[in-house]
Formats: C-alpha cells, sequence, structure tokens
C-alpha cells in the first residue's frame, strides 16, 4: 500500500522536520494514534505537546530518511536526525501501523546516537534499493529461522548457515565480521527475549525485538539485507527499556 508509505514519511518531513503538526493530525494520522515512543503520551494530543516542545528546543532540523519499507500495513523508516547544526545527531528506527485508508494509528521508534564510524561502515547512511522482491516471505523465514535458532535458542552452530563469511556489519558494538559477531552473542549473554515485530520487503527485512544484553532489556531493531539466501549486511538501534513506572504510554511494545 503506498498510501501508508506516504503517509509515514510525510508525518516525518513534514511534521517533525518542518514543523506542521496540524497537516500531520488532519491528513496522516487516523482517528487515533496509538503512541509507544519513550516520553511521548499517547494519542494525537501526546504528538502535539512533545513536538510543540520539541521544534522550542531544536528550531533547525536536517531530517532525512535513509531506508524505508513497507509490508501490509506497516512501514519501517531509517532516519537520521541532525538537531542544531550538529548540537545532536540521532539515529531512529520507526514502525508504523496504517489503518485500511492508509493512516497511521499506532507507531513505535527506537532512539540512539549517531555516532560515525571511523574504521568500518556507517552507521546509517549508503545506498539502499530494495531488490529481490519475489523473494520477501522467503527471507523474513529466513530471518526468523535465524532469531530463533541462533538469537533464542543459542544454537551457534547454525549461525554461519544464516550470516554470510562476507558480511557487512553496520553496528560497531558487534565489530567488524561474522566471527566478531558470533562471539559477541556469546560474550555478552546476547537472548532475544521476545520478537515482537517482522517485517520486510525483497531483499530486506526489519525486526523489532525485546533483546538482554549482559542483563539489560533493551527494545531493538535489527535491519538485514539478505543475497542469495544469507544476512549479507546488518544494522541495529538499541534502547534501554523504561521501567514501568517511568512510562507515560503502554510501553515500547
Amino acid at each position: 500500500m503506498l498510501k501508508n508509505l506516504e503517509n509515514a514519511k510525510n508525518l516525518y518531513l513534514r511534521g517533525i522536520r518542518d514543523g506542521e503538526v496540524q497537516e500531520v493530525l488532519d491528513n496522516y494520522m487516523g482517528d487515533t494514534y496509538t503512541q509507544h515512543s519513550t516520553g511521548v503520551k499517547d494519542g494525537k494530543e501526546g504528538f502535539r505537546e512533545f513536538f510543540e516542545d520539541f521544534f522550542k528546543r531544536n528550531p533547525k532540523r536536517d531530517i532525512r530518511i535513509v531506508r524505508c519499507l513497507s509490508d501490509g500495513p506497516y512501514v519501517f523508516l531509517h532516519v537520521h536526525q541532525n538537531l542544531n547544526d550538529g548540537a545532536a545527531q540521532w539515529v531512529t528506527t520507526d514502525l508504523f501501523r496504517s489503518d485500511e485508508n492508509g493512516r497511521i494509528v499506532e507507531h513505535w521508534d527506537v532512539i540512539d546516537a549517531y555516532q560515525k564510524n571511523e574504521n568500518g561502515p556507517d552507521p546509517i547512511f549508503g545506498e539502499f534499493e530494495i531488490q529481490d522482491i519475489e523473494k520477501t516471505e522467503a527471507n523474513k523465514n529466513t530471518v526468523r529461522l535465524f532469531l530463533t535458532e541462533v538469537l533464542q535458542n543459542h544454537s551457534m552452530n547454525r549461525f554461519d548457515h544464516y550470516v554470510s563469511d562476507s558480511l557487512i556489519q553496520h553496528d560497531r558494538q558487534l565489530g567488524k565480521t561474522a566471527d566478531d559477531w558470533k562471539s559477541f552473542i556469546t560474550d555478552h549473554a546476547v537472548a532475544y527475549d521476545f520478537v515482537f515485530k517482522t517485517a520486510g520487503q525483497g531483499d530486506h527485512v526489519v525486526t523489532y525485538s525485546n533483546v538482554l544484553t549482559d542483563g539489560t532489556a533493551y527494545a531493538q531493531f535489527d535491519i538485514f539485507r539478505l543475497q542469495d539466501g544469507k544476512i549479507a549486511e546488518h544494522w541495529s538501534n538499541r534502547e534501554p527499556v523504561p521501567a514501568r513506572q517511568e512510562l507515560v504510554n503502554s510501553g515500547k511494545f
């Protein structure tokens, strides 16, 4: 559905970048808006309240959508935010759910600081083109099996079955190579407690999960590009799951 992709992009660019909140509420959101973003109250008025303050704090907003995909009612955006001439830079990963008219009715996100990687692939920037549309479901299934067998059941002998030896890794925390990623999983007791959502389009698959790393719970998006049936490229973005008493909405999931 192209309309939901257009509406999600407009929510970001016309709403958050250009400050046209009323335009967003009137044209791109549905009758209701369920919010899961940390610190943002539920509903359409919660969106207005948060961003009116955000605009005061950040009068200069250079916002770029780097990657996007749609899968049924869901739209995923991979976004770089440069605020106040570089005073703050963020990587945001956003998942939107639309109604039958393509208007946005629910939103999840993860936000982390952008940190340029001087010695490896950039954490967000790079070329993007969706290919192999006919392989969408097969690629989603491959990623589901990887998460289940390796990241949930810890069958590390299956890692190489799913991940290419020539992996391009954009998450510098995980190292540079497939072997570095494998070691990180073991050394830091990484466990995917549950996978909340999987969405994909062609050779790109996105998952949103509750991930335990060194005993800390994170809301985490993973973006996978698959080639020849294996994970060839990987990006991720993580944010600590807030304590329940800190929530102003129904929570990250």
